[in-house]
């Protein structure tokens, strides 16, 4: 009699659940021609198609709503979307890095300088060092520790941007200026369409030079926006196209973990009889926009005071400081 062999039973596995990569090409209905279409206004990717509205993608290429609603779904599906632990978020967060002032006291009061990976705005009169720290913040961005050839964007609304200033500001900090010079991309808008396209150029330059982009700074947000948008009527208007702009910015931000520095104008408010009357422009989509909003305001005997007034995580607080030749100083 043959002995009968037992047999262990299998182990049954799961298939696997792996998802396959997929390109635009691969979406439903998206052809070379609509793909081309897609990738000329900026729809380089899932994630970027993912993230739109169907009236977006109506409007760059033509396609009927039930289509973008569907390639919508299916880059959606495709990514993995899902949420992560606080713990995951703050792994996330060590690699974000200070970029110092030049001033102690206003590092200090940003928590160690500005962030990457947010949008800081500072607010206030003429005079009151916006462009100079716009100016600081280009040099000082290659002191950037772990960086290699880090780059500073700088998007002139106003022509404020001088090269003879960041000149002097290298010199003073020791650094080569040539060398800081052509670390420095400049372009100058000229009216809101073109800035803009610049802010949405900016993802080019990362991907397609492969710069390390770890500043952009726009100097002025709301200086166009503010001359074009004129009356009461146009306010809906102005507001809708600011948002999209800041939401580019803050994208940018987030994914290039870079810093974002924009300066703003300020009104004055007749009806205000106490404190301060100067107010930012650009309303609450500006303000809730901004990561930090520093209000920057003339002080005594030639100095400048920052004032925090709005941070997701740092106490309200002012500091004092000069703006000499070298950049950004503390009073001693």
């Amino acid at each position: 009699m043959m002995k009968q062999e037992l047999m262990e039973p299998e182990t049954i596995k799961k298939p696997e659940t792996k998802k396959q990569k997929v390109s635009i090409t691969d979406l439903p209905g998206v052809g070379a021609a609509t793909a081309e279409k897609l990738m000329a206004v900026g729809y380089s990717d899932l994630m970027s198609i993912a993230v739109a509205t169907p009236a977006e993608l109506i409007d760059s290429t033509g396609m009927t709503d039930a289509l973008a609603k569907k390639i919508i779904a299916v880059a959606r599906s495709s990514l993995d979307m899902g949420f992560e632990t606080g713990e995951d978020y703050l792994k996330r967060r060590e690699r974000v890095d200070k970029i110092t002032t030049g001033s102690k006291d206003f590092d200090t009061l940003l928590g160690g300088g500005l962030e990457t990976g947010a949008i800081v705005e500072c607010f206030g009169e003429f005079g009151s060092g916006k462009t100079q720290l716009g100016h600081a913040l280009a040099v000082n961005t290659q002191l950037l520790k772990n960086e290699k050839n880090p780059v500073a964007v700088y998007i002139d609304t106003e022509n404020t941007f001088r090269p003879e200033r960041i000149k002097q500001i290298a010199q003073g900090l020791g650094l080569d200026p040539s060398k800081v010079l052509k670390s420095i991309k400049v372009a100058k808008a000229y009216n809101s369409d073109h800035q803009m396209l610049l802010a949405e150029k900016i993802e080019d330059l990362i991907k397609s030079q492969e710069l390390n982009v770890k500043t952009v700074i726009v100097d002025s947000l709301t200086a166009h926006f503010r001359a074009e948008f004129i009356g009461r009527g146009t306010l809906a208007d102005r507001q809708q196209k600011l948002n999209r702009h800041m939401h580019v910015l803050l994208k940018l931000a987030d994914m290039y973990n870079l810093c974002v520095y924009v300066t703003n104008q300020v009104m004055a408010k007749p009806d205000m009889f106490f404190g301060d009357p100067t107010q930012a422009i650009g309303g609450h989509i500006v303000a809730h926009a901004s990561t930090f909003r520093v209000y920057l305001r003339k002080g005594k005997k030639g100095s400048r005071v920052a004032k925090l007034v709005d941070s997701p995580n740092l106490p309200e607080g002012e500091a004092s400081f000069y703006v000499e030749t070298s950049g950004l100083k503390d009073i001693k």
